[in-house]
């Protein structure tokens, strides 16, 4: 479509050539979400603004986030959760609208170049496209302006909100097209790989509806909303998708069993996206180690026997912190003393005397207290930096953005079978966590699972899920809006935010004592931050028709 400066084609040359009007259909796919790592380009992630997570250096749009101050960026693009996440999601819609309008005007491909422009295949992918839109809008800001047709200049378009419940049945409503339009698992070509398949379109609804199930938007506690959750995430579990033997290669393989839909990436190189600049310790080749996991969230991972490190029979010893622990914990964490890239993470201070017996304190290659480049907290983060991932030869990575996975649909079906139709010991809830766990590593206990105990109450049943989505989907995009729809950031958000301190002894030994993180790491909630504000841009240009989410009026 690349044409002379300064000549457009119009909507009726690219409508009237199949091979433009697939590329134009294409283009759609530009306003997705595309990477964890997306505010201000490459310097946050809602990982951050989670209790899985600070900014090594208090990035100002993650702490927008975390201390709910989003009128001082929500308009702005840097902050890509709020601000860009609407204009990109209508800016699609748009795009989405158009093809579907002109879907019957455009004249069928010749024989040679039928795979140019499959006209059942584009509605399905357009239909998906929207239905992804609307959800993303929806999860931050609830009920949202309905926009389904192509408007001319002169129309007005200024359109109220419609309710989170009509956006989701309008959302439903495009997903079954989708289902019947869409190409199986395995249909298309390698060059299609990582279009939506019906696969992700079924996944898809189930997401949706797990969302419509939750408390934030299911006050009452309907539970044929939660079985609607339940019955669609079932819809995956007949054979079609597997969980891949390994964890610790989640994001990082070309093609997985796991895999339902993925961004395409190729590798990534060094200076690429958000490896040298966020994720790797500048001791080790980074530039900024910015993705710093917290306390709170390492503290959450097992021990290897499935027990709460709280639990004084779990083994856990404070003095080796990191002994014994859920496997997913070495594959998602890089923390003190771990054998990295031929030698080892170092992130301890280590008092002495200098030459003049003087008292000193020197510090491990990747911890500097005094440059904010260096972690915060005492731990990197693995998902985003994989150990191949060096400075030295050049080394690149796939780190690939997973749209769903199997082991999502797995969890998804757990929370809204417990919460639909709790009964003890629902065998088909407890193997959707088992398998998980046991692919994750966890040991299998004398009762026959891996490591949960038998007989656990709903609510018992309802921590659990919710544990194993915090680590299995750990740093994936998910916590975040997790504690939204589930409405627990105060206890999850608003408490302090720990890090680990580590002092080398001189006989090589580690002291480990967790601590508080400073006041710039610390969180704040409030009710108001189950949902994000509309844009102010957007209330202020809409003539009194949009109106603002509460306690998001001033």
């Amino acid at each position: 479509m690349e044409r002379t400066p300064g000549v457009a084609l119009s909507d009726d040359e690219i409508f009237a050539d199949p091979a433009l009007a697939a590329k134009y259909a294409d283009n759609a796919y530009n306003y997705t979400i595309t990477k964890y790592v997306r505010f201000n380009d490459h310097r946050g992630c809602v990982a951050q603004a989670s209790d899985e997570a600070v900014s090594g250096n208090s990035e100002g749009t993650v702490t927008s986030l975390n201390r709910g101050l989003y009128h001082e960026h929500s308009t702005q693009a840097s902050l890509n959760d709020i601000g860009d996440i609407w204009k990109r999601m209508y800016a699609g819609i748009a795009i989405n609208n158009k093809v579907l309008a002109k879907l019957p005007t455009i004249p069928p491909a010749p024989d040679a170049t039928v795979s140019v422009f499959d006209p059942k295949r584009v509605e399905g992918e357009m239909r998906f496209l929207r239905a992804m839109s609307y959800f993303e809008l929806t999860k931050r800001f609830g009920g949202v302006p309905i926009i389904d047709k192509v408007y001319e200049v002169n129309d007005d378009i200024n359109i109220p909100r419609s309710s989170f419940d009509q956006v989701t049945a309008f959302i439903l409503s495009d997903l079954e097209i989708a289902i019947k339009k869409l190409g199986e698992e395995g249909t298309y070509t390698a060059s299609n790989y990582g279009r939506p398949t019906v696969g992700a379109a079924q996944a898809l609804k189930a997401r949706v509806l797990l969302y419509a199930a939750s408390p934030l938007n299911n006050p009452s506690g309907d539970k044929a909303k939660w079985k609607a959750a339940a019955d669609a995430a079932l819809v995956l579990m007949d054979g079609r998708y597997a969980l891949q033997a390994t964890y610790g290669d989640i994001l990082n393989v070309p093609s997985s069993p796991e895999y339902i839909m993925i961004r395409i990436k190729g590798n990534t190189p060094l200076a690429g996206e958000m490896m040298q600049d966020f994720s790797m310790s500048p001791g080790s080749g980074g530039a900024q180690g910015q993705m710093n996991p917290t306390q709170n969230h390492v503290d959450m991972y097992e021990m290897a026997n499935g027990k709460a490190i709280t639990d004084a029979t779990s083994g856990y010893d404070p003095t080796k912190p990191y002994a014994g622990r859920d496997p997913r914990f070495y594959n998602n964490i890089i923390y003190n003393d771990l054998p990295w890239q031929g030698g080892k993470i170092e992130m301890w201070a280590f008092p002495t005397l200098d030459a003049q017996g003087k008292p000193i304190t020197l510090y491990g290659k990747d911890w500097n207290p005094g440059n904010i480049t260096y972690t915060a907290t005492r731990y990197y983060c693995k998902k985003y930096w994989p150990e191949v991932y060096r400075t030295v030869g050049g080394s690149t990575t796939l780190l690939n953005y997973i749209y769903f996975r199997y082991a999502e649909v797995l969890l998804n079906y757990a929370e809204a079978q417990n919460e639909a139709a709790y009964v003890v010991d629902d065998p088909t809830v407890y193997k959707a966590l088992d398998d998980i766990r046991k692919r994750g590593g966890i040991q299998l206990g004398a009762n026959g699972h891996y490591g949960l105990k038998s007989g656990m109450t709903q609510l018992e049943m309802r921590e659990a899920i919710r544990h194993e989505r915090a680590i299995e989907l750990a740093f994936e995009d998910h916590r975040w809006y997790d504690i939204m729809r589930w409405k627990i950031g105060s206890a999850t958000i608003g408490v302090p935010m720990k890090g680990m301190d580590v002092i080398k002894n001189t006989n090589g030994s580690f002291t480990y004592t967790p601590f508080v993180l400073g006041a710039s790491f610390q969180k704040t909630w409030t009710e108001k931050q189950n949902l994000y504000p509309i844009p102010r841009t957007e209330i202020y240009k809409s003539k009194g028709v949009l109106s603002q989410n509460p306690g998001w009026e001033n």
